[in-house]
């Protein structure tokens, strides 16, 4: 079973996660009013401060180490499984540390989303932050895609920027990136939950508004 286009009814979300889910706990926040409900939470590592945030929450969690599986096709294979359980709509990646197999990318393909932290195309992968400041960038900032094959290469849905100050350093960067990430990501969400949001012929679009291109305004 894969993720099936949402009607009339609520959206329902499943989130993927590795770490403490400080966007994840936006998205809790948010779903009550943003037209959605987080159906479960999953990850990779049990210890993830996420499921018990989930759990307080009332939140059906799961979670599935990869470190007892072969290859990446075997773990993303039995994650799917999980997944597909609790019939979501859309799936959203907060955080989940894993590059991902183009057959699970396919699987869930239109309604998959991650967020990441730069603005992409700018900065793909990790140490984004110091990169960005090595770079002599005069604003930084967080960007929420449709997931596909490319590695953060997907249609980007948003942006968020902020001006970089001559005082930072990655950690003060990463900081104020994060309060960006939880305003944006849950807004994207409920565009998608509203059915405002899809992936269409590779692009991101939005019956209402222009998305954002390859330049990085303040958006």
């Amino acid at each position: 079973m894969s993720l099936q286009p949402h009607s009339t009814r609520t959206c329902a979300v499943v989130v993927l996660i590795s770490g403490s889910g400080s966007n994840l706990q936006a998205l809790i926040d948010d779903a009550a009013s943003g037209g959605y409900r987080i159906a479960a939470v999953i990850s990779n590592k049990p210890d993830a401060l996420g499921l018990q945030r989930a759990q307080q929450a009332g939140i059906a969690t799961a979670s599935l180490s990869h470190l007892g599986f072969d290859s990446r096709e075997a773990f993303d294979g039995e994650l799917a499984q999980i997944i597909d359980n609790y019939e979501p709509d859309l799936l959203v990646l907060a955080g989940f540390m894993r590059i991902l197999t183009a057959g699970f990318v396919n699987r869930y393909a239109g309604r998959l989303l991650n967020i990441h932290p730069s603005l992409l195309p700018d900065f793909p992968g990790i140490n984004t932050h110091q990169r960005a400041l090595d770079a002599g960038v005069s604003r930084h900032g967080a960007s929420v895609h449709f997931v596909t094959e490319e590695l953060d290469g997907g249609p980007v849905i948003a942006r968020q920027s902020i001006a970089v100050n001559g005082e930072d350093d990655a950690a003060s960067l990463a900081a104020r990136v994060l309060v960006e990430e939880h305003r944006l990501y849950p807004r994207v969400v409920r565009w998608f939950a509203t059915g405002c949001l899809r992936l269409e012929e590779g692009r991101a679009v939005h019956s209402e508004l222009d998305l954002p291109t390859t330049t990085h305004s303040d958006e």
